[in-house]
Protein backbone atom coordinates (compact mmCIF):
# COMPACT_ATOMS: atom_id res chain seq x y z
CA UNK A 1 0.00 0.00 0.00
CA UNK A 2 1.01 3.26 -1.17
CA UNK A 3 2.48 5.58 1.85
CA UNK A 4 1.49 8.64 -0.29
CA UNK A 5 -1.83 10.39 0.98
CA UNK A 6 -3.72 12.40 -2.33
CA UNK A 7 -5.48 15.57 -0.34
CA UNK A 8 -7.40 17.60 -3.17
CA UNK A 9 -9.65 21.02 -3.26
CA UNK A 10 -9.19 24.69 -4.65
CA UNK A 11 -10.33 27.73 -6.36
CA UNK A 12 -9.10 29.88 -3.11
CA UNK A 13 -6.95 29.87 -0.62
CA UNK A 14 -10.21 29.26 2.13
CA UNK A 15 -10.41 25.52 0.15
CA UNK A 16 -6.38 25.21 0.54
CA UNK A 17 -5.52 26.39 4.39
CA UNK A 18 -7.92 24.39 5.81
CA UNK A 19 -6.29 21.25 4.12
CA UNK A 20 -2.96 22.04 5.49
CA UNK A 21 -4.33 22.30 8.89
CA UNK A 22 -5.32 18.56 8.97
CA UNK A 23 -1.88 17.42 6.75
CA UNK A 24 0.14 18.88 9.56
CA UNK A 25 -1.52 17.28 12.41
CA UNK A 26 -1.51 13.96 10.24
CA UNK A 27 2.12 14.38 9.46
CA UNK A 28 2.22 14.63 13.47
CA UNK A 29 0.86 11.59 13.58
CA UNK A 30 2.97 9.54 11.45
CA UNK A 31 6.22 11.49 9.54
CA UNK A 32 6.51 8.79 7.34
CA UNK A 33 3.22 9.51 5.61
CA UNK A 34 4.16 11.46 2.20
CA UNK A 35 1.29 13.64 0.97
CA UNK A 36 0.30 15.00 -2.72
CA UNK A 37 -2.20 17.81 -3.31
CA UNK A 38 -4.36 17.82 -6.46
CA UNK A 39 -5.24 21.03 -7.21
CA UNK A 40 -6.09 23.41 -10.40
CA UNK A 41 -3.96 25.65 -12.26
CA UNK A 42 -3.74 28.79 -9.72
CA UNK A 43 -0.56 30.13 -8.83
CA UNK A 44 -1.84 31.01 -5.24
CA UNK A 45 -2.93 27.33 -4.71
CA UNK A 46 0.79 26.29 -5.48
CA UNK A 47 2.71 28.81 -3.22
CA UNK A 48 0.29 28.14 -0.93
CA UNK A 49 0.30 24.50 -1.11
CA UNK A 50 4.73 24.86 -1.36
CA UNK A 51 5.30 27.08 1.47
CA UNK A 52 4.38 23.76 3.36
CA UNK A 53 6.78 21.74 1.69
CA UNK A 54 3.37 19.49 0.42
CA UNK A 55 4.07 18.04 -3.58
CA UNK A 56 1.75 20.14 -5.79
CA UNK A 57 -0.18 18.32 -9.00
CA UNK A 58 -2.48 20.16 -11.31
CA UNK A 59 -5.32 19.29 -13.10
CA UNK A 60 -7.55 20.89 -15.96
CA UNK A 61 -10.27 22.24 -13.93
CA UNK A 62 -13.81 23.62 -15.19
CA UNK A 63 -16.11 25.58 -13.06
CA UNK A 64 -19.71 24.18 -11.56
CA UNK A 65 -22.20 26.33 -12.46
CA UNK A 66 -25.60 26.60 -11.15
CA UNK A 67 -26.74 28.63 -14.13
CA UNK A 68 -26.82 28.60 -17.50
CA UNK A 69 -23.63 29.69 -19.55
CA UNK A 70 -21.81 29.29 -22.23
CA UNK A 71 -18.97 28.53 -20.17
CA UNK A 72 -20.19 25.41 -19.15
CA UNK A 73 -19.83 23.64 -22.37
CA UNK A 74 -16.10 24.76 -22.20
CA UNK A 75 -15.57 23.67 -18.70
CA UNK A 76 -17.19 20.48 -19.24
CA UNK A 77 -14.18 19.61 -21.55
CA UNK A 78 -12.04 20.88 -18.74
CA UNK A 79 -13.45 18.30 -16.06
CA UNK A 80 -13.43 15.60 -18.07
CA UNK A 81 -9.56 15.89 -18.82
CA UNK A 82 -9.39 16.87 -15.10
CA UNK A 83 -11.03 12.96 -14.64
CA UNK A 84 -8.59 11.67 -16.86
CA UNK A 85 -5.58 12.99 -15.58
CA UNK A 86 -6.49 12.17 -12.01
CA UNK A 87 -6.98 8.87 -12.55
CA UNK A 88 -3.70 8.73 -14.42
CA UNK A 89 -2.25 10.07 -11.05
CA UNK A 90 -4.42 8.11 -8.82
CA UNK A 91 -3.64 4.71 -10.32
CA UNK A 92 0.55 5.30 -10.49
CA UNK A 93 0.57 6.43 -6.35
CA UNK A 94 -2.69 4.27 -5.63
CA UNK A 95 -2.95 5.79 -2.05
CA UNK A 96 -5.17 4.41 0.70
CA UNK A 97 -6.92 7.34 0.88
CA UNK A 98 -8.54 10.77 -0.82
CA UNK A 99 -9.41 13.75 1.07
CA UNK A 100 -11.28 16.69 -0.65
CA UNK A 101 -11.31 20.06 0.37
CA UNK A 102 -14.16 21.00 -1.80
CA UNK A 103 -14.16 23.57 -4.80
CA UNK A 104 -14.69 22.86 -8.03
CA UNK A 105 -11.30 21.18 -9.14
CA UNK A 106 -11.67 18.33 -6.51
CA UNK A 107 -14.65 16.75 -8.31
CA UNK A 108 -12.57 14.85 -10.65
CA UNK A 109 -10.12 13.46 -8.66
CA UNK A 110 -13.12 12.57 -5.67
CA UNK A 111 -14.91 10.74 -9.16
CA UNK A 112 -11.48 9.09 -10.13
CA UNK A 113 -10.77 8.10 -6.42
CA UNK A 114 -14.30 6.41 -6.16
CA UNK A 115 -14.03 4.68 -9.99
CA UNK A 116 -10.64 3.31 -8.32
CA UNK A 117 -11.92 1.86 -5.48
CA UNK A 118 -9.85 4.53 -3.27
CA UNK A 119 -11.69 5.66 -0.23
CA UNK A 120 -12.76 9.28 -0.38
CA UNK A 121 -13.15 11.66 2.86
CA UNK A 122 -14.18 15.17 2.27
CA UNK A 123 -14.87 18.46 4.34
CA UNK A 124 -17.36 21.24 3.82
CA UNK A 125 -16.84 24.75 5.81
CA UNK A 126 -19.84 26.54 5.15
CA UNK A 127 -23.22 25.90 6.99
CA UNK A 128 -24.49 25.08 3.52
CA UNK A 129 -22.23 23.19 1.48
CA UNK A 130 -21.66 24.09 -2.02
CA UNK A 131 -22.50 22.36 -5.25
CA UNK A 132 -18.75 20.22 -5.09
CA UNK A 133 -19.38 19.44 -2.02
CA UNK A 134 -23.24 17.77 -3.10
CA UNK A 135 -21.23 15.97 -6.06
CA UNK A 136 -18.86 14.78 -3.81
CA UNK A 137 -20.85 13.28 -0.82
CA UNK A 138 -22.17 11.27 -3.62
CA UNK A 139 -18.87 9.33 -3.43
CA UNK A 140 -17.70 10.14 -0.13
CA UNK A 141 -17.19 7.41 2.66
CA UNK A 142 -17.02 10.23 5.59
CA UNK A 143 -18.61 13.80 5.20
CA UNK A 144 -16.72 16.28 7.70
CA UNK A 145 -19.07 19.55 8.22
CA UNK A 146 -18.65 22.47 10.60
CA UNK A 147 -21.41 22.85 11.87
CA UNK A 148 -24.14 20.50 13.01
CA UNK A 149 -26.81 22.27 11.62
CA UNK A 150 -24.93 21.50 8.31
CA UNK A 151 -26.41 17.77 8.51
CA UNK A 152 -29.42 18.41 7.23
CA UNK A 153 -28.44 19.67 4.23
CA UNK A 154 -27.71 16.04 2.86
CA UNK A 155 -30.17 12.95 1.89
CA UNK A 156 -31.67 11.03 5.12
CA UNK A 157 -29.59 8.05 3.63
CA UNK A 158 -26.21 9.54 3.97
CA UNK A 159 -26.69 11.33 7.59
CA UNK A 160 -24.83 8.39 9.20
CA UNK A 161 -21.82 9.17 7.21
CA UNK A 162 -21.89 13.12 8.47
CA UNK A 163 -19.31 13.93 11.48
CA UNK A 164 -19.76 17.48 12.51
CA UNK A 165 -16.32 18.61 13.45
CA UNK A 166 -15.54 22.16 12.90
CA UNK A 167 -13.54 23.80 10.55
CA UNK A 168 -9.38 23.00 10.99
CA UNK A 169 -7.07 26.01 11.74
CA UNK A 170 -3.63 25.74 10.73
CA UNK A 171 -0.89 25.95 13.33
CA UNK A 172 0.31 28.93 12.90
CA UNK A 173 -2.73 30.78 13.51
CA UNK A 174 -2.03 29.71 17.44
CA UNK A 175 1.18 30.48 17.46
CA UNK A 176 0.73 34.71 16.97
CA UNK A 177 2.39 37.31 19.15
CA UNK A 178 -0.14 40.22 19.73
CA UNK A 179 3.05 41.86 21.36
CA UNK A 180 5.22 41.01 17.73
CA UNK A 181 1.75 42.02 16.14
CA UNK A 182 1.54 45.34 17.53
CA UNK A 183 5.33 46.42 17.59
CA UNK A 184 5.07 45.56 13.37
CA UNK A 185 2.85 48.21 12.42
CA UNK A 186 3.80 50.65 15.03
CA UNK A 187 0.85 50.24 17.64
CA UNK A 188 3.36 49.55 20.14
CA UNK A 189 2.95 52.50 22.44
CA UNK A 190 -0.36 53.46 20.96
CA UNK A 191 -3.41 52.85 23.88
CA UNK A 192 -5.81 52.48 21.46
CA UNK A 193 -7.52 49.05 20.79
CA UNK A 194 -6.26 47.22 17.67
CA UNK A 195 -8.66 46.81 14.77
CA UNK A 196 -7.92 44.71 11.88
CA UNK A 197 -9.47 44.82 8.99
CA UNK A 198 -9.27 42.03 6.57
CA UNK A 199 -9.89 42.77 2.84
CA UNK A 200 -8.96 39.04 1.53
CA UNK A 201 -6.28 38.17 -1.11
CA UNK A 202 -8.45 39.97 -4.15
CA UNK A 203 -9.42 42.67 -1.86
CA UNK A 204 -13.65 43.30 -1.03
CA UNK A 205 -13.98 46.74 -2.48
CA UNK A 206 -17.04 46.80 -0.39
CA UNK A 207 -15.12 46.59 2.84
CA UNK A 208 -12.62 48.73 1.95
CA UNK A 209 -15.22 51.17 0.57
CA UNK A 210 -16.42 51.38 4.00
CA UNK A 211 -13.64 51.60 6.00
CA UNK A 212 -12.26 54.94 4.15
CA UNK A 213 -15.71 56.22 4.93
CA UNK A 214 -15.48 55.64 8.25
CA UNK A 215 -12.04 56.30 9.27
CA UNK A 216 -12.08 59.23 10.25
CA UNK A 217 -14.57 57.97 13.52
CA UNK A 218 -12.42 54.81 13.52
CA UNK A 219 -9.01 56.40 14.62
CA UNK A 220 -10.76 58.08 17.35
CA UNK A 221 -11.03 54.46 18.85
CA UNK A 222 -8.44 52.17 17.49
CA UNK A 223 -5.23 52.16 15.75
CA UNK A 224 -6.32 50.58 12.06
CA UNK A 225 -4.70 48.20 10.57
CA UNK A 226 -6.91 47.62 6.87
CA UNK A 227 -5.03 44.59 4.87
CA UNK A 228 -6.77 45.88 1.22
CA UNK A 229 -5.79 43.55 -1.32
CA UNK A 230 -3.86 45.01 -4.27
CA UNK A 231 -6.83 46.42 -6.06
CA UNK A 232 -7.81 49.03 -3.03
CA UNK A 233 -4.32 49.61 -2.05
CA UNK A 234 -2.59 53.54 -1.87
CA UNK A 235 -0.56 55.20 1.00
CA UNK A 236 -2.12 56.74 3.41
CA UNK A 237 -0.84 59.71 5.65
CA UNK A 238 -3.81 59.16 8.38
CA UNK A 239 -2.18 59.10 12.06
CA UNK A 240 -3.23 55.48 13.40
CA UNK A 241 -3.71 53.73 10.22
CA UNK A 242 -1.34 50.63 9.06
CA UNK A 243 -2.62 50.04 5.38
CA UNK A 244 -1.07 47.16 3.19
CA UNK A 245 -1.95 44.87 0.37
CA UNK A 246 -1.05 42.15 1.16
CA UNK A 247 -0.31 40.05 5.02
CA UNK A 248 1.64 36.79 5.07
CA UNK A 249 3.87 35.42 7.64
CA UNK A 250 3.03 38.23 9.92
CA UNK A 251 -0.95 37.77 9.79
CA UNK A 252 -1.42 35.26 13.11
CA UNK A 253 0.60 38.01 14.80
CA UNK A 254 -1.70 41.16 13.90
CA UNK A 255 -4.35 38.60 14.35
CA UNK A 256 -3.59 37.39 17.94
CA UNK A 257 -3.27 41.53 18.93
CA UNK A 258 -6.58 42.23 17.28
CA UNK A 259 -9.11 43.60 19.82
CA UNK A 260 -11.69 43.52 16.95
CA UNK A 261 -11.82 42.32 13.38
CA UNK A 262 -13.95 44.06 10.50
CA UNK A 263 -14.06 41.63 7.02
CA UNK A 264 -16.23 39.20 4.81
CA UNK A 265 -17.52 35.65 6.61
CA UNK A 266 -15.70 33.35 4.49
CA UNK A 267 -15.57 29.78 6.60
CA UNK A 268 -12.16 29.61 6.81
CA UNK A 269 -11.69 33.49 8.26
CA UNK A 270 -14.40 32.63 11.12
CA UNK A 271 -13.04 30.10 12.22
CA UNK A 272 -9.79 31.44 12.94
CA UNK A 273 -11.20 33.82 14.62
CA UNK A 274 -13.14 31.56 16.73
CA UNK A 275 -9.79 29.81 17.59
CA UNK A 276 -8.69 32.83 18.95
CA UNK A 277 -11.83 34.30 20.70
CA UNK A 278 -12.34 37.24 18.36
CA UNK A 279 -15.26 39.62 18.59
CA UNK A 280 -15.76 40.60 14.51
CA UNK A 281 -17.85 42.58 12.60
CA UNK A 282 -19.04 40.99 9.33
CA UNK A 283 -20.03 42.37 5.95
CA UNK A 284 -20.96 39.12 4.23
CA UNK A 285 -20.56 39.17 0.50
CA UNK A 286 -24.14 38.89 -1.10
CA UNK A 287 -24.01 39.59 -4.84
CA UNK A 288 -22.39 37.38 -7.16
CA UNK A 289 -22.62 34.28 -4.17
CA UNK A 290 -24.83 31.72 -3.43
CA UNK A 291 -25.47 33.13 -0.10
CA UNK A 292 -22.92 30.68 2.16
CA UNK A 293 -21.38 33.90 3.44
CA UNK A 294 -24.35 35.34 4.68
CA UNK A 295 -25.54 32.13 6.41
CA UNK A 296 -22.14 32.03 7.83
CA UNK A 297 -22.19 35.95 9.35
CA UNK A 298 -25.43 34.72 10.39
CA UNK A 299 -24.25 31.84 12.32
CA UNK A 300 -21.78 33.64 14.79
CA UNK A 301 -24.05 36.35 15.32
CA UNK A 302 -26.46 33.92 16.65
CA UNK A 303 -24.10 33.11 18.99
CA UNK A 304 -23.59 36.36 20.28
CA UNK A 305 -20.00 36.42 18.15
CA UNK A 306 -20.32 39.06 15.48
CA UNK A 307 -22.32 42.22 14.55
CA UNK A 308 -23.52 41.71 10.96
CA UNK A 309 -23.51 44.73 8.47
CA UNK A 310 -25.63 43.06 5.45
CA UNK A 311 -27.89 44.88 3.13
CA UNK A 312 -29.33 48.29 3.55
CA UNK A 313 -27.51 48.14 6.73
CA UNK A 314 -24.18 47.77 5.07
CA UNK A 315 -22.99 51.65 5.75
CA UNK A 316 -20.03 53.36 6.99
CA UNK A 317 -22.11 54.91 9.58
CA UNK A 318 -23.27 51.78 10.74
CA UNK A 319 -19.39 50.38 10.66
CA UNK A 320 -18.72 53.20 12.63
CA UNK A 321 -21.26 53.14 15.20
CA UNK A 322 -20.70 49.23 15.94
CA UNK A 323 -17.10 50.31 16.18
CA UNK A 324 -17.13 53.11 18.59
CA UNK A 325 -20.23 51.28 20.83
CA UNK A 326 -17.85 48.30 21.46
CA UNK A 327 -14.61 50.07 22.07
CA UNK A 328 -16.38 52.00 24.39
CA UNK A 329 -18.09 48.78 26.47
CA UNK A 330 -15.31 46.68 26.98
CA UNK A 331 -17.67 43.97 28.73
CA UNK A 332 -19.82 43.59 25.58
CA UNK A 333 -16.00 42.93 23.15
CA UNK A 334 -15.32 40.53 25.86
CA UNK A 335 -19.00 38.49 25.91
CA UNK A 336 -18.51 38.58 21.94
CA UNK A 337 -15.08 37.51 22.48
CA UNK A 338 -16.21 34.43 24.65
CA UNK A 339 -18.89 33.65 22.45
CA UNK A 340 -16.67 33.73 19.37
CA UNK A 341 -14.07 31.14 21.54
CA UNK A 342 -17.32 28.70 22.37
CA UNK A 343 -17.74 27.94 18.95
CA UNK A 344 -14.51 26.68 18.40
CA UNK A 345 -15.01 23.48 21.16
CA UNK A 346 -13.24 20.88 18.40
CA UNK A 347 -9.91 20.56 16.95
CA UNK A 348 -11.53 20.02 13.93
CA UNK A 349 -7.55 19.24 12.34
CA UNK A 350 -6.75 16.93 15.07
CA UNK A 351 -9.87 15.33 14.38
CA UNK A 352 -10.26 14.46 10.89
CA UNK A 353 -6.38 13.80 11.11
CA UNK A 354 -7.36 10.60 13.34
CA UNK A 355 -10.24 9.57 11.49
CA UNK A 356 -7.76 9.30 8.38
CA UNK A 357 -4.84 7.26 10.08
CA UNK A 358 -7.75 4.99 11.17
CA UNK A 359 -9.10 4.54 7.59
CA UNK A 360 -5.44 4.01 6.71
CA UNK A 361 -4.76 1.28 9.13
CA UNK A 362 -7.96 -0.29 7.69
CA UNK A 363 -6.58 -0.37 4.67
CA UNK A 364 -3.16 -1.71 4.96
CA UNK A 365 -4.73 -4.31 7.01
CA UNK A 366 -6.95 -5.34 4.31
CA UNK A 367 -3.68 -4.99 1.95
CA UNK A 368 -1.70 -7.32 4.05
CA UNK A 369 -0.53 -10.50 2.88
Amino acid sequence: MSRVVVFTGGGSGGHVFPGIAVIEKLKGLDPTLNVLWIGSSSPLEREIVARFGVRFISIPAGKLRRYFSIRNAVDVFKIMAGLVKSIVVLLRLRPPILFSKGGFVSVPPVIAASILGIPVFTHESDVDPGLATRINARFAERIFVAYEASREFFPPARRNSVSVSGNPVRREIFEGNPVRGRTLVGAGNDRRLLLLVLGGSQGAHQVNKLIDEAMSELVRDYFVVHQTGDAGFRPSQVEGLYRTAFLSSEYADLLAAADLVVGRSGAGTLWELAALGKPAILVPLASFSRGDQIRNAREFEARGAAVVLEGERATATALAEAARRLARNQSELEAMGRASRGIFRVDAAGFIADEIQKRIGVENANCTP
